[in-house]
């Protein structure tokens, strides 16, 4: 088990600095204030442009920073709204499938890392006890840290199955 969580915890931080690193040095940061400049950012990846557009979105997930509002709606304009809708949905749903494994694999130290005090404290006890229900209102609605509720998740008892189907 303790092998286990060496092996998440590493290919975690090489999928972030990897991450990070690539969108750096490609000029993404410069990019996140304009649709233009990230539509234009996109296509310069063509004819992979998909695949990169799905894994910034994926980014998105695990990297604060990153707005994945912008980087949806440039998606959105170059590949038109249901393609970048399917991406989004795709990378979404494996972002947060993998936040919550790194939780349930990694522990509260690995929540305690990335999740404040405050937000713990308010949401972990609402989650195990209105779990579905709560799980829905989250992703439904735009105002709750979602992601951050993800790596919560992770730490409570419901099962993977059913929070994928959340």
């Amino acid at each position: 088990m303790k092998q286990r969580k060496w092996l998440a915890a590493l290919l975690t931080l090489l999928l972030l600095a990897g991450g990070v690193l690539l969108l750096w040095n490609t000029g993404f940061f410069t990019c996140i204030g304009s649709l233009d400049a990230m539509r234009d950012y996109i296509q310069r990846f063509s004819p992979f442009s998909h695949l990169f557009y799905l894994m910034v979105q994926l980014l998105s997930v695990l990297i604060a920073p990153i707005p994945s509002n912008v980087t949806a709606l440039a998606g959105a304009v170059l590949f038109g709204t249901w393609p970048a809708f399917l991406l989004t949905w795709i990378a979404v749903v494996s972002g947060s499938m993998l936040v919550f494994f790194l939780a349930r694999i990694l522990g509260q130290n690995f929540a305690e890392r990335l999740v404040s005090q405050k937000v713990t404290q308010r949401y972990l006890d609402v989650i195990r006890r209105k779990r579905d229900v709560f799980l829905i209102l989250v992703f439904l609605f735009p105002f709750f840290p979602d992601d951050l509720i993800c790596i919560l998740a992770g730490l409570t008892d419901i099962p993977a199955r059913r929070f994928f189907l959340i």
